[in-house]
């Protein structure tokens, strides 16, 4: 019996997708609910799964512009497909050659050995001395890395075709000197980003605020009860949850900047869904909180570990990146000092973290070395006005340097406590 692979649909308002990958190779051998190929939308990225196991026919190549629903494969359910590569191959290989044994025994011969390497691989981790010692600090061991991350088959095919040439991320010393190029075809994502992007220059009135935060009283509490805190919610202490409590309060006193064009209409939204840019393999990607206004620290921080991870292995859902009312992006993570965001059209603002930089500052009449943040606020001059977007990103400062006030919706302690 045949089946059709049909390309699933990423939206209603998508009707063509890129076919940017096949896990599977022709004729081999696939089992059902199996992933097959990657596709590629305008706006996400998902698999085609197989409906039932078999023998699969391949029908178009990787890279091809398919149509929503149309067959890119065939599953023949009667017949027996090649069987998919074992790493170690070598090793089965060489099992087979030697004995006239059955696949059983084949597996049960080389399962001590697979052990091992996966053993020895937790001594021979290509590690570099800075990140060793942070290990250390941390208190991780090589299997808490490999518990953390989760390895694809194409993971292991990459490996098992760089095996015997070094690190995979090795750059070679003596790049340089050919006059060669490559030609890579953008994917659906890349394209429709830079659409969006020029798009945000030329049809917004945008400009950029900055300020700058002490990061102190935030790294004393993070160096105080992170682990305490691990130990109850399962996630640690980041500073994109603090940024993102202190946004959502600080757009509950400036509506204007959590506001958006309709037409000529402004749209006001009496809930805070923050956009958190995240860097995925196929390109920049902002998965939204939804009413983050309503979640507590540890919800934002195990919410956010949520949907990075999906980010990094491409499964977040259309559902997960549509909407969003205000987007915050960390350039600091990659070392950026200070940077100038781009709005994410329709919304009309976009806060910029950057890199924390201990610098000389004035406090209460002495210069003293603090930890230091430049922040920037980008935001759709149409919409907001300077003053609301300087007393906005005034506030956000305010709140991050002064955590303790984001218990009392921005207002100091003691006057809450006064009842002034």
């Amino acid at each position: 019996m045949l089946i059709e692979v049909k390309v699933p649909s990423p939206g209603e308002s998508i009707t063509e997708v890129q076919l940017v990958n096949w896990l599977v190779k022709d004729g081999e051998a696939v089992e059902k609910d199996m992933e097959l190929a990657e596709i590629d939308s305008d706006k996400a990225t998902l698999t085609a799964n197989a409906e039932a196991a078999g023998k699969i026919r391949i029908l178009v190549e990787a890279g091809e512009m398919i149509l929503v629903g149309s067959v890119i494969a065939q599953i023949d359910t009667e017949a027996a497909g090649t069987a998919p590569e074992i790493v170690p191959s070598l090793k089965v290989e060489a099992v087979k050659a030697q004995t006239k044994v059955s696949p059983v025994q084949v597996k049960q011969d080389i399962a001590p050995d697979i052990k091992e390497t996966v053993k020895a691989s937790e001594k021979t981790l290509h590690i570099s001395p800075l990140a060793r010692k942070l290990m250390e600090e941390k208190n991780l061991c090589e299997k808490d890395i490999f518990e953390h991350f989760r390895l694809t088959r194409r993971d292991i095919e990459e490996v098992a075709e760089n095996k015997g040439k070094g690190p995979v991320a090795q750059v070679s010393a003596a790049w340089g000197g050919s006059r060669e190029e490559e030609r890579k075809k953008m994917t659906t994502l890349r394209v429709k980003l830079s659409n969006r992007l020029v798009a945000a220059k030329n049809e917004t009135a945008m400009l950029t605020t900055f300020n700058e935060v002490n990061m102190s009283n935030i790294m004393g509490l993070k160096k105080q009860f992170n682990e305490s805190f691990k130990e109850k919610h399962g996630v640690g202490i980041g500073f994109m949850s603090f940024f993102t409590k202190a946004v959502t309060m600080a757009l509950g006193q400036f509506p204007q900047v959590n506001a958006m064009i309709d037409g000529e209409e402004l749209i006001f939204h009496k809930f805070a869904d923050i956009g958190i840019a995240v860097s995925a393999p196929k390109g920049l990607v902002v998965p939204v909180i939804r009413n983050a206004e309503s979640l507590s620290l540890a919800e934002i921080e195990n919410r956010i570990k949520e949907l990075a991870l999906k980010a990094r292995d491409n499964k977040l859902t259309l559902d997960e990146m549509s909407g969003g009312t205000f987007t915050i992006t960390n350039g600091g993570v990659f070392g950026s000092m200070m940077s100038t965001p781009i709005l994410n059209p329709p919304q009309s603002a976009i806060l910029g973290m950057h890199n924390i930089i201990e610098r000389p500052i004035a406090q209460n009449g002495q210069v003293v070395i603090a930890p230091m943040m430049y922040i920037a606020l980008s935001y759709d001059h149409r919409v907001i006005d300077g003053r609301e977007s300087v007393s906005f990103l005034v506030k956000v400062k305010e709140l991050l340097e002064n955590p303790v006030k984001m218990l009392f919706e921005g207002n100091d302690p003691m006057k809450v406590l006064l009842g002034l």
